[in-house]
């Protein structure tokens, strides 16, 4: 399947899906469904997945019972403290089981690069004063480097961590188009 075409996008190279390239009567599919279908036929035009999802999706009816498993493969999975930090925790459990049993901890990783953001609740320290918005955020971004390096240090290939402060920085800005190159 050969339907990823180059897409110059701020000086970049990026490869897009096609879908339109599949004579496929894409505006009688739900919203969801249009995203699968470009997430399969973006995986199958890498060689992941095969013809038959894309055909699966694309013969989609609505009263019909789905006779078909369509894998989603998400080019990264954005994770937020709540469900985030429990996941690094198991992957660095499972990390030490690996090393006890005599195996190469570094072998486990994220399946798909992640992306920890902390965002924690904010905590109002001072109110009533021009100044307190800012001092509010200054004591919030102290608090949130006592855990910050940690998370950012777990040695997992594949993984980062944005802090607090990255949510109000133009830096902190999530990265679109996701070109599928780990770390990018």
């Amino acid at each position: 399947m050969d339907s990823l075409v180059p897409l110059v996008v701020a000086d970049q190279s990026v490869l897009m899906a096609r879908i339109d390239a599949l004579g496929v009567d894409v505006g009688r599919l739900p919203y969801t469904l249009r995203i699968l279908l470009e997430n399969v036929v973006r995986a199958a035009a890498l060689g992941i997945g095969g013809a038959q999802e894309v055909g699966a999706i694309a013969a989609w009816e609505p009263s019909a019972e789905p006779r078909n498993e369509i894998s989603f493969r998400p080019s990264r999975v954005l994770l937020q403290d709540f469900t985030g930090v429990p996941a690094i925790v198991d992957l660095a459990a499972m990390r030490e089981a690996m090393h006890a049993l005599g195996g190469d901890a570094a072998r486990i990783n994220p399946l798909l690069p992640a992306e920890l953001v902390i965002d924690h609740s904010v905590q109002v320290d001072i109110f009533g004063t021009p100044s307190a918005m800012l001092r509010n955020a200054e004591m919030e971004f102290k608090r949130g480097a006592v855990c910050l390096p940690t998370l950012g240090t777990t040695g997992l290939s594949g993984f980062s961590s944005s802090p607090t402060e990255h949510r109000h920085r133009p830096s902190g800005e999530p990265r679109i188009p996701c070109t599928g190159r780990r770390g990018s």
